[in-house]
């Protein structure tokens, strides 16, 4: 199955340029039906482009905070001068849904 997946510019290059290896979403309905071996599009909301990405590993948890405390800082998209802040996903989504939902930890593989 290929799903369909939007990217800000600085997350989506980080992954093109293999440096991010765990896309962190919300474990919502959509991303449920995400299973190892399905393919992932990634579109750029910036500039329109498009990689292709192999899941390789579902990690699913109760929080960002437990997440962050199961992956490094790089998997996940940090760079070494940046700091770890689990935090800093209420920028694109609601505590009441994390609660809801949980979240997902999508281990890719960039396709060529």
């Amino acid at each position: 199955m290929t799903h369909h997946m939007n990217l800000y510019n600085y997350s989506f290059n980080l992954i093109k340029n293999g440096y991010k290896t765990i896309d962190m979403r919300l474990n919502d309905e959509k991303r449920q039906t995400t299973k190892i071996g399905d393919t992932i599009e990634f579109t750029n909301t910036q500039t329109n482009e498009i990689i292709k990405c192999l899941v390789t590993n579902l990690y699913r948890y109760s929080s960002f905070t437990e997440l962050y405390k199961n992956h490094n800082k790089f998997s996940i998209g940090y760079l070494n001068n940046e700091n770890v802040n689990p935090d800093d996903k209420f920028a694109y989504y609601s505590k009441a849904n994390i609660d809801k939902y949980g979240v997902l930890g999508i281990e890719i593989n960039l396709l060529s």
